[in-house]
């Protein structure tokens, strides 16, 4: 997002967050709120669709949203976490750091525990106008497997993670996302392993050349939507962030959201 963009977004969220709208209350119009913040119709939406993933806001129908209720499910109490007494390095390269950290956890004697850790990662969907998703067919040699998958790569040291979901996109595929909108962080092996992944949705791209990551490219094609969950049933998605995202984005159509 712009600053201005960004702005609108910070004022409508406080909207909610000092209850002048409450739950259940319906938002303006869209065009009343084009007019009363000073922001295109285009960039409103976008503001408007993250507040939706962010669970502040609900599409009610047609141009309509309404502030969605307090949680439903509640929060436990927290209970006592595991001490940790220190690590160790194991092994270390550019890519990987293998520690082995003593740990304690409670009620238990303490031990030392594996700990993989990987650089976070961007991964991102880009769907267009005919419900499509911009993927790569490619070979993992680790499970020795061809399957689909989204462009997604490693953030740079100080590189903000949008600009990385967008730069891999390009390299990869040779098609420029437009504007992406983050939608959520998650660890896919939590247990032992530190890798945090930053999930990215952009909504059309446009095609500037053939991808310059000769390494990382594969057979690109836009993917009807409406074929993910054969894929997806046939084990022809590949990777725990292709899964995450595509998920993300069939859950938010059954919702009829943006």
């Amino acid at each position: 997002m712009g600053p201005k963009t960004q702005r609108v977004y910070e004022t409508i969220r406080s909207w909610i967050e000092s209850g002048r709208y409450g739950p259940g209350d319906k938002l303006p119009s869209e065009r009343t709120l084009t007019a009363e913040l000073g922001i295109g119709r285009t960039a409103l939406r976008q503001v408007l669709a993250r507040l939706a993933n962010e669970h502040f806001i609900k599409a009610h129908d047609r141009s309509s949203y309404r502030v969605l209720g307090g949680e439903s499910v509640p929060t436990p109490a927290e209970l006592e976490p595991w001490k940790i007494h220190g690590s160790r390095h194991v092994y270390e390269n550019r890519w990987v750091n293998l520690e082995l950290v003593d740990v304690e956890p409670p009620g238990v004697e303490r031990f030392e525990h594996h700990v993989v850790r990987l650089f976070r990662v961007a991964v991102t969907a880009v769907v267009d106008d005919q419900d499509r998703v911009l993927m790569l067919w490619r070979y993992r040699f680790v499970p020795q497997q061809w399957g689909w998958e989204l462009p997604g790569g490693i953030v740079d040291a100080g590189e903000d993670a949008a600009a990385t979901a967008a730069r891999e996109t390009e390299e990869e595929t040779g098609w420029r996302p437009g504007p992406v909108e983050h939608v959520v962080s998650y660890q896919p092996m939590i247990g032992m392993v530190d890798s945090p992944h930053e999930i990215f949705v952009a909504r059309g791209a446009d095609k500037v050349g053939e991808p310059t990551d000769a390494e990382e490219a594969g057979e690109i094609a836009w993917i009807p939507l409406d074929d993910i969950p054969r894929l997806m049933a046939e084990g022809k998605l590949m990777g725990s962030g292709t899964l995450v995202a595509l998920l993300h984005i069939l859950a938010s159509r059954a919702r009829g959201d943006r």
